[in-house]
């Protein structure tokens, strides 16, 4: 039977997307050694914020184990294989053709590690003729039309994360347990190309279904839902709060118990949610009349006496402290971060490390010379 905790994955990896996936199997339980060129990986660098090391760094890579090596000397590369011949999963995003170059390309590896799953992550599709692109995470965004989508009327913008590279990272994690069990049926191992554009062009779906079966384009309204009304937040006298009415059946509650307003339910202009999207102006002065009356507390009263789902548009401090947020302590260089949990990690309370730069070099050499 299939069991994580057996797992030996070997990473060659960088940033963001694959470091997620390699992060994602060792909270299950993997071994994971994590290949990085001297001097490190290219992440270390970005800052110095937490604890002397970078917060990218620390955010993707608690559990694992760093190797120091140079593939372009023979010998680093033919200790590298001798522990391939050991793995069960060999994680690559490097830049197209790479791997191919230095003699690591899947289908030699193949050849000689029948059991080995590889996952390589590109930008783009390597059947597609973007498939030499260079790809980090906003061109990514932009390409894909996602900021188009994003921000306001007057201004398109890229989302605040590295939201291209993240859900890579995660479909990639996918990809390798549908492999692991696959080889648990077949015996064989497999070879994975995920591509940060599939990723983000997935996401599009709904806005290109719309503009490709019924010419709808999807205007950008900041903070706003594009296809959903009300969808916003709306302002107080002393702060604002975002609102999400759903359906018709919510848009009347909504309507009496927070508008007080029973016939705004049955008047024809808002009487369903398309109604509601296209007089989204005069919607929204007629809530907006109601909430600047009232305090947060007021409107928030209302709103679960309604059942209107409702949330708090939180800053960074907001979420520091929010009560909702659970928390991975990892150490650093002898000392102890509160990072944020993994939603799958259900030892969210052991002790992860982050690795220094080579600090398993020793170990790891004189158990696979």
């Amino acid at each position: 039977m299939l069991s994580v905790e057996d797992l030996l994955v070997v990473s060659i990896e960088q940033a963001v997307a694959a470091p997620l996936c390699s992060m994602r199997l060792a909270d299950a339980g993997a071994r994971v050694i994590k290949i990085e060129p001297k001097g490190g990986e290219t992440a270390r660098r970005y800052d110095q914020d937490v604890a002397g090391e970078s917060a990218y760094f620390t955010a993707l890579n608690r559990g694992k184990e760093s190797l120091e090596l140079n593939l372009r000397d023979i010998d680093d590369f033919e200790f590298l294989k001798r522990i391939l011949s050991k793995a069960d999963v060999f994680i690559r995003n490097t830049a197209p053709g790479t791997m191919d170059r230095i003699g690591l390309g899947w289908k030699e590896l193949q050849k000689h590690f029948e059991r080995l799953i590889i996952l390589d992550i590109f930008g783009y599709g390597q059947d597609t003729e973007y498939k030499d692109m260079k790809a980090y995470d906003l061109l990514i965004q932009a390409e894909s039309g996602l900021c188009s989508v994003t921000g306001t009327k007057e201004q398109a913008v890229k989302v605040g994360v590295s939201i291209a590279d993240l859900g890579t990272g995660m479909n990639a994690y996918s990809a390798v347990l549908e492999a692991l069990i696959e080889r648990e049926k077949t015996g064989q191992g497999a070879h994975i190309e995920l591509a940060m554009f599939d990723t983000v062009a997935e996401w599009m779906s709904v806005p290109l279904l719309h503009f490709e079966y019924a010419n709808k384009l999807s205007e950008r309204h900041g903070m706003a839902h594009s296809s959903i009304y009300p969808y916003r937040p709306y302002s107080c006298s002393d702060g604002e709060i975002l609102v999400a009415v759903q359906s018709d059946e919510q848009w009347s509650k909504f309507c009496h118990y927070v508008l007080q307003q029973d016939t705004l339910a049955t008047d024809e202009r808002f009487s369903t949610n398309t109604a509601r999207v296209s007089n989204r102006n005069a919607l929204d002065k007629l809530i907006s009349d109601v909430t600047r009356m009232l305090t947060t507390l007021e409107f928030q009263l209302r709103l679960e006496d309604a059942g209107t789902a409702f949330g708090r548009v939180s800053n960074l401090g907001d979420l520091s402290t929010h009560p909702a947020l659970r928390r991975q302590p990892v150490v650093i260089d002898h000392q102890v971060v509160q990072a944020v949990a993994s939603p799958l990690c259900s030892s969210r309370k052991t002790v992860k490390k982050i690795p220094s730069l080579g600090e398993q070099n020793q170990s790891i050499r004189q158990e696979f010379e």
